[in-house]
């Protein structure tokens, strides 16, 4: 079989580094980077590999390049620290690459949420594709603020078998992020010079719940998927209300004499 690498960024992830790597022990390497964690994730991380590289932060985009650099495997897999490799995962992953690869230089799987204990399998969320195994040389993540992107240069497959992401376990969990998100998303679209509107923060988390709960059929989710929805709407809403603080700043700074 080709040779794999796992690729892993990571701060104070004691909770989730343990039962992320011990799903990914059969790979030839795993390369971990930490953005300066204050609990054990280090430590932990130690028990599953020497490739452990502890730098400032420079965003998500460029610290995921940089342990695309590290790597040395023909390809890589790459993961947060609260996904876990199914074993159906694991075993389809290694037929495709002992069958040749056929001029494919990526796979996507789909990724299986589990959001207050409850796997989501609508609201939008599931099979929820992405990209994670690919061909190194192939692959290069953007460096936006928020949300980046793995760009592929070549020809992409599917893969069948879940990848599981344990993504909010508690309420507080999700608002430990919330601020940081929302405000890193509002200072990409104040970036991109995008102006603000009325509208984006009356319509816009309105149709967000109403697509999310009803035409993705978030009902069915029970009262987890009725949360997410609304806190879905939420984040929409607070990212283009901390998008209207940010523009308003920018033009207080701009006719100061």
């Amino acid at each position: 079989m080709n040779s794999i690498s796992v690729i892993l960024i990571a701060k104070n992830e004691e909770n989730n580094i343990r039962e992320c790597l011990s799903t990914v022990r059969w790979v030839n390497e795993i390369v971990v980077v930490d953005a300066g964690s204050s609990d054990s994730t280090v430590s932990i991380a130690k028990e599953f590999t020497e490739n452990i590289f502890v730098r400032p932060w420079e965003g998500y985009g460029a610290a995921k390049n940089f342990a695309l650099s590290q790597a040395s495997s023909e390809w890589v897999l790459w993961l947060d620290a609260d996904e876990r490799v199914t074993d159906s995962l694991k075993e389809e992953i290694q037929q495709v690459l002992a069958s040749g690869d056929h001029g494919i230089v990526a796979y996507t799987v789909p990724r299986k949420a589990n959001f207050l204990g409850r796997w989501i399998l609508h609201c939008g969320w599931y099979p929820a594709r992405v990209t994670r195994l690919f061909k190194r040389g192939k692959g290069k993540f953007t460096e936006s603020r928020v949300h980046e992107r793995l760009e592929i240069d070549g020809v992409q497959r599917d893969l069948h078998s879940d990848l599981l992401h344990y993504t909010d376990p508690s309420l507080s969990h999700y608002y430990d992020k919330f601020n940081k998100y929302t405000s890193l998303a509002a200072e990409e679209l104040a970036d991109e010079k995008l102006p603000f509107s009325v509208a984006q923060v009356t319509l816009r988390p309105v149709w967000t719940f109403f697509r999310m709960y009803f035409i993705r059929l978030g009902f069915l989710d029970g009262i987890p998927g009725f949360i997410l929805c609304a806190l879905s709407a939420s984040y929409v809403f607070v990212k283009y209300a901390k998008l209207w603080e940010q523009t308003r700043r920018n033009d207080k700074t701009e006719i100061k004499p």
